[in-house]
């Protein structure tokens, strides 16, 4: 809940030891229609994206190799 009231203010969220989130905008750009082939225009947008920390990597990188 904290992280989403957070990210709607447009602040990022960092929690020590996993990563961080941050809300980044993405410009209008062309898309196409898979099925026709048509070129359809994808609105602007502001996404969500997060980046694991070195700990968090480590961890599953850890789990993962066993």
């Amino acid at each position: 809940e904290e992280v989403r009231t957070a990210l709607e203010a447009g602040d990022s969220v960092k929690l020590s030891g996993f990563g961080n989130f941050e809300l980044r905008q993405k410009s209008e750009r062309p898309g196409r229609n898979p099925k026709t082939g048509e070129e359809i225009p994808i609105t602007a947008r502001r996404v969500v994206t997060f980046h694991a920390s070195q700990k968090l990597k480590s961890k599953v990188d850890a789990n993962f190799a066993a």
